[in-house]
């Protein structure tokens, strides 16, 4: 069995792991926290479900990230699985266009069990309150305890999806 102390004599290209890594489609999500007064959101596809007993999901986040500081602080998070329609989205909170001076000005939005923003329009949401945080190389794994989770109003939407560096869809 492998355990953290051994070492792999093994050196990977991160340009070539980072083209290889782009061949798997993923969904796209934007995750959310509230601290306080404060909200906040950023872009993520590493997301999944990790046990049904007790409902588990897991994200990563790179730990230098402005997500991380919150997520640490507010020990809570909500995922909102974006549509197709949703793009826009997408590309504000991955900081791919400007930010408007309100990132959540425009978005309509709710609050459940965390407080973290829940996309109306998205089409499914998971709202979790933070149970572990693994160090990860230059990301934190954060699993969340979902505490809430149901559909948006594109719950029959196709799926924005990330494939070869590009959106696309189902």
């Amino acid at each position: 069995m492998f355990t953290a102390t051994q070492e792999l004599d093994v050196a990977v290209d991160t340009l070539y792991y980072r083209r290889v890594m782009r061949r798997l489609a993923t969904g796209v999500t934007v995750v959310t926290v509230r601290d306080g007064n404060f909200v906040h959101g950023m872009t993520a596809n590493t997301f999944t479900s990790v046990s049904l007993t007790p409902t588990l999901v897991l994200i990563s986040v790179m730990r230098s990230s402005t997500t991380h500081e919150f997520i640490t602080r507010a020990r809570n998070f909500a995922v909102n699985i974006l549509s197709a329609a949703q793009r826009p989205l997408a590309e504000r909170f991955a900081h791919q266009v400007p930010m408007p001076p309100e990132p959540f000005g425009d978005i309509a939005y709710h609050e459940q069990a965390t407080g973290a923003p829940i996309f109306d329009d998205c089409i499914a949401y998971v709202d979790c309150r933070l149970v572990a945080a693994h160090d990860a190389g230059d990301h934190t794994l954060f699993i969340g305890e979902v505490v809430d989770l149901g559909f948006g109003h594109s719950k029959d939407a196709a799926p924005l999806l990330w494939l070869d560096g590009k959106y696309t869809s189902a």
